[in-house]
C-alpha cells in the first residue's frame, strides 16, 4: 500500500494523484497452511479454508468475507436511509450468497432482505436502495486492483 500519506481515512496520494482512501487492509499468512491474518485498523480478523480444502475452518473463507462486507454495506446504508426517512426499521437481515454456475462460470451474489417493522412500499424502498449501497457499485463496477512487489516504483 504505497502512498504519499497513509492514514486510516482522507485522502492520500498514489502514482502523486489524489484518492480518497476508503480502506485498508494487511493480510499475513505463516507456516500454517491457508490461516490468514488480516489487521484492519485496530480489529484483526482470521481468514481460512475449510477442511475440505486443506485449511482447519479457524475463519471465513476468502468469498464468505466478500460477501461479508457487502452485507455490513447493505444493512448499515440501509439502517441509515430509515433512520433519515424517519422509518420504524426495527430490524434488517441480509443473507448473501456467492455463486458460480457450472459448466458455464458465471458469477452472482443472491441478496436476501428480510425486514422488520417497515410497510411493503417503505422495504420496497430499501431493495432499490439496496442496489446503490457503496459496496454494490464498487463490486458491479469492477475494481482496479494494482499488484506489485514492495519496494518497486511502478
Amino acid at each position: 500500500m504505497s502512498g504519499d500519506h497513509d492514514p486510516d481515512h482522507g485522502v492520500v496520494r498514489v502514482h502523486g494523484k489524489p484518492n480518497l482512501l476508503l480502506g485498508k487492509a494487511r493480510a499475513h499468512i505463516g507456516e500454517t497452511p491457508y490461516e490468514v491474518t488480516i489487521r484492519v485498523g485496530k480489529h484483526v480478523i482470521t481468514a481460512d479454508e475449510p477442511e475440505a480444502l486443506g485449511g482447519k475452518d479457524a475463519g471465513p473463507a476468502p468469498f464468505g468475507l466478500l460477501v461479508a462486507a457487502l452485507g455490513a454495506c447493505t444493512s448499515a446504508t440501509l439502517k441509515m436511509y430509515a433512520e433519515r426517512k424517519g422509518w420504524p426499521l426495527k430490524a434488517l437481515d441480509v443473507d448473501l450468497r456467492f455463486l458460480r454456475s457450472h459448466p458455464e462460470g458465471v458469477q452472482s451474489i443472491e441478496r436476501i432482505l428480510t425486514v422488520e417493522g417497515l410497510d411493503e412500499a417503505q422495504a420496497a424502498r430499501l431493495a432499490d436502495v439496496a442496489e446503490r449501497t457503496p459496496v454494490t457499485l464498487a463490486i458491479k463496477a469492477g475494481v482496479t486492483i494494482d499488484t506489485r512487489l514492495s519496494g518497486s516504483e511502478t
